[in-house]
């Protein structure tokens, strides 16, 4: 089994609550949900990612007979308990918003209803796959709106915070909208499209650039992207003019260029000045190097000709916003509403659908959260997709999602689109028979 597959990926304290569970015969169903509380700085929306991952997760979820030794050795786990802990599958109920949603503070993204033992111990790594794959495609929407139509790569998979984040960064961006990704195994996993040519230790491997430039051209004739700002950026664009013709006659057709450095819009106006003149003006030019929806969205601002950008550590790591206010938290336990009143932390209780509402032009109004027996005006977006530990449909392809994604986007208000915070955050609601619900917890605590 992967350790990432692990059911022992998971924190301490859910196998110790899973015991005392069980020693005190607390079987009955809880409802948890996740959600987030508060936007990071900077974001005025969410996109829901993570689902797939975490379906599949609960389908698999298991602890192995090594497992079982290993608790048995260490972890002053007893007997009767760890045989249980042995047999326990997920047998639950999983509500979710589909991935590609637009979503926003205090709106459950998932909910689990199962028997407590059960959905407890999911909780560490259903949050760390829901918090990823969000945080990231979050994140790369932005950079979607700010450059629409140009071809955006995902080139963060040598800075994220390790093999499984890269990976599933890559699926997040695409998910976003990104065009795809260096990173080879979201080929394979995903089907992610798969970009990339050649890095400056090619070039500085051979005597010179030009020596560099035909034979890596004649190694991939069909994927021309030259490396041209190892040295000087400039001459090298001259060097590419002086060879194309050369490789023409071979059949071979240089399709861009890719700068990495220095400034990007200097540099890119002059090579294209360059290429034009040396008859190559369908040559594409591809920028990189440290990156991010704010340079990229300078860059066309300022009229730099670039078709295309890599954006890597900022966007596979989240560098302005790397983290999520998220949680995943006990609702109702035995057909009971329940509800956290930790300073700072209080919960909305009870199970809960969201309502989105529409302004007469088609763009996102309003949300409202509401108690799932309380039915409000609007479209209901968190839909059954597991039932009884089995998923009611196929998985869904991740080109449905990324198609939701950007129908999704299309539908922000002007507001929302924007990079900068907006003046009139995102309204929702909560529903005024859950607003007398929780009163009525906080005065019975009381």
């Amino acid at each position: 089994m992967s350790q990432n597959q692990s059911a022992l990926l998971t924190d301490l304290y859910q196998l110790t609550m899973l015991q005392a569970y069980f020693d005190e015969g607390m079987q009955e169903t809880a409802v948890f949900e996740f959600f987030v509380r508060a936007l990071p700085p900077g974001r005025n929306f969410l996109l829901a990612a993570g689902l797939e991952q975490v379906l599949c997760y609960l389908e698999q979820f298991r602890v192995t007979g090594a497992e079982l030794d290993w608790l048995r050795a260490h972890g002053g786990f007893r007997e009767p308990f760890l045989a249980a802990l042995g047999a326990l599958r997920f047998t639950g109920d999983v509500h979710a918003l589909p991935e590609g949603t637009a979503c926003f503070i205090n709106e459950p993204l998932l909910r689990i209803t199962a028997p407590i033992a059960e959905a407890q111990v999911v909780e560490s790594r259903l949050l760390s796959l829901m918090h990823l794959s969000t945080l990231i495609a979050s994140k790369a929407a932005r950079s979607v709106l700010a450059a629409p139509g140009k071809l955006l790569v995902d080139f963060g998979m040598r800075r994220a915070h390790g093999a499984e984040a890269g990976l599933l960064a890559a699926r997040a961006a695409y998910l976003a909208g990104f065009s795809g990704t260096a990173t080879v195994l979201a080929g394979i996993e995903f089907g992610v499209p798969v970009f990339g040519t050649m890095a400056h230790s090619y070039i500085e491997a051979h005597a010179d650039e030009i020596s560099a430039f035909r034979a890596f051209a004649r190694s991939f004739p069909a994927n021309v992207v030259l490396l041209i700002d190892t040295y000087d950026t400039e001459r090298a664009a001259e060097k590419v003019v002086r060879l194309a013709p050369e490789l023409a006659r071979e059949g071979i057709r240089v399709r861009g260029v890719r700068l990495d450095s220095g400034d990007l819009a200097t540099h890119a106006r002059a090579v294209r000045a360059i290429l034009d003149q040396g008859g190559l003006s369908d040559a594409t030019i591809f920028s990189s190097g440290n990156l991010d929806e704010w340079k990229v969205q300078q860059l066309l601002a300022s009229g730099a000709p670039i078709d295309g950008f890599g954006i890597g550590t900022s966007l596979d790591t989240s560098s302005d916003a790397p983290f999520l206010d998220c949680a995943y938290k006990l609702q109702e336990y035995v057909g009971t509403p329940r509800r956290k009143h930790s300073e700072g932390k209080a919960t909305w209780p009870g199970r809960k659908q969201v309502y989105r509402r529409f302004a007469p032009d088609g763009t996102l109004d309003h949300d409202v959260v509401a108690l799932e027996d309380d039915p409000q005006q609007g479209t209901p977006l968190l839909l059954p997709v597991m039932r009884a530990g089995r998923r009611l449909a196929v998985a869904e392809t991740l080109a449905s999602a990324r198609a939701r994604a950007a129908a999704e986007m299309a539908r922000l208000p002007p507001n929302l689109r924007r990079l900068d915070p907006s003046p009139a955050p995102y309204r929702v609601d909560i529903a005024p028979a859950l607003r007398a619900l929780a009163q009525e917890l906080d005065r019975m605590r009381h």
